[in-house]
């Protein structure tokens, strides 16, 4: 499964929601005779854009599955909704087209994807699968990979167990069984016409996996050697090369390549829309603050940004005072620092709107870890281990920690710790789907969040 079984099989399931969509929305233009075929070419690019690559969800229950689909979907729909009529696009489509792709959408992905469940087992059997393995060191790393293969069945592989030269009373064997020592490899890969073997060894022991190695020449099998990178905390860990050097990347940015153009393309054309709508309202708060307490209307404040370098963070005030220096107390419940409107402003994140201009401005993205002051950087990246880990990627004006209750004051570091976990979390799993569900959960929240003040 994990040849070019597995590339097909991932590659199938990632279309999954996005052809389940498009083939509802064409569906219905050919059922209500809608013959504006240029319309829902331009429409059906952007939904794929957004749907692709589909989530995998064939080890998600039941309920799991209806939760992801309904979630991700509603997040798609409630920005095409904005975009349509914010831009007056949606006339050109038919209204009983629009409202009945609304709920068909969802529903086909979730009989797709459980069709996708059904027949995966049957075409993996007639494919020659499951494969038999085996794990060659029963350490941690190998017991770990066990752990993986025992969770995932619909990889195709089945585990007959593990070799290592110590004894059995000495191994903590978790998954599987201890079949022999490292010598007796070959002979069972032969004997038992094992299709992959996963060498799990620490490099020191370089001389034993030569050995090892070359007694396995005379098989058939594949061999997988599997590198002892789960030491760290991975972040968008993949595979490179450096011309023809293969090399790992153990920590490194989602926005990378592809990623990069969709992120800062999105970023500018939502910005642009957003800024144009609450036109208005930008104005009316600019004037409540002039008048709520002497100040400058916009607080500008020093935070760390991309790669850690410093930027020039905007805000409508909402104190008496602008601190910037190298000591900030974070906002508390009942600041006398903060003003009438000032807490307003907060409590409904009005304070935040100037921001969309960081974004343009391409120092910040609409969702990402929120950016803190300069001093509070300078003092959690000594007490947190990863802390400056959340830099790899643009602050932003909401992020995945603060749909998820941290959003406001952190006045103990177990709360600046689960802060930054959430930080971290989203580096690892990045998604546009991520992203707009951010985006719809921050606009749910922002109105009876109790923690911001």
């Amino acid at each position: 499964m994990e040849r070019v079984g597995g590339a097909l099989f991932r590659l199938f399931e990632s279309l999954v929601d996005p052809v389940s969509v498009l083939a509802t929305l064409f569906g219905l233009m050919l059922w209500f005779r809608d013959d504006q075929y240029a319309h829902y070419a331009v429409l059906g690019v952007l939904v794929f854009s957004l749907t692709f690559p589909g989530k995998s969800l064939i080890q998600e229950s039941v309920l799991g599955s209806i939760r992801e689909v309904v979630l991700s979907w509603l997040g798609i729909a409630a920005l095409l909704i904005f975009f349509g009529l914010a831009t007056g696009l949606y006339a050109l489509f038919p209204e009983e087209v629009l409202l009945n792709w609304l709920w068909m959408a969802p529903t086909a992905q979730l009989f797709s994807h459980f069709l996708f469940r059904l027949v995966t087992p049957a075409v993996l059997a007639a494919s020659g699968f499951p494969k038999r393995a085996v794990v060659v060191g029963c350490n941690e790393l190998g017991r770990h990979l066990a752990g993986e293969i025992d969770a995932h069945p619909m990889q195709g592989i089945k585990l007959d167990g593990y070799f290592d030269d110590r004894l059995i009373e000495r191994l903590d064997i978790g998954h599987g069984r201890l079949i022999g020592r490292f010598s007796d490899v070959a002979n069972y890969v032969k004997e038992n016409e094992i299709d992959i073997i996963y060498l799990a060894l620490p490099m020191a022991t370089q001389p034993r996996i030569l050995s090892l190695l070359e007694s396995l020449n005379d098989t058939t099998a594949s061999v997988y050697f599997v590198p002892d990178i789960f030491v760290t905390d991975l972040i968008q860990a993949r595979m490179d090369a450096v011309g023809r050097v293969p090399v790992v990347a153990v920590c490194d940015t989602p926005f990378s390549g592809l990623n990069g153009i969709v992120k800062r393309v999105s970023d500018i054309v939502l910005s642009l829309l957003i800024l144009l709508l609450i036109s208005p309202v930008l104005l009316v708060v600019a004037a409540l603050v002039k008048t709520s307490s002497p100040g400058p209307i916009i607080f500008k404040q020093r935070r760390y940004g991309l790669d850690g370098k410093e930027i020039m963070v905007y805000k409508f005030r909402s104190m008496t005072v602008c601190e910037d220096g190298p000591n900030v107390p974070q906002a508390r419940k009942g600041d006398a620092r903060i003003t009438r409107v000032g807490a307003v402003l907060r409590k409904t994140s009005l304070d935040e709107l100037p921001q969309f201009l960081n974004v343009l401005q391409g120092r910040m993205s609409i969702v990402g870890p929120r950016p803190h002051a300069v001093a509070h950087n300078e003092m959690y990246r000594k007490l947190i281990k990863g802390y400056m880990v959340r830099h790899k990627v643009k602050p932003g004006i909401t992020g995945w920690a603060q749909v998820n209750g941290y959003r406001g004051e952190t006045e103990t570091l177990d709360k600046m710790q689960a802060r930054i976990d959430y930080d971290l979390e989203y580096l690892r799993n990045w998604s546009p789907h991520l992203d707009i569900y951010i985006i719809v959960r921050t606009v749910l929240l922002v109105f009876k969040d109790a923690s911001a003040y």
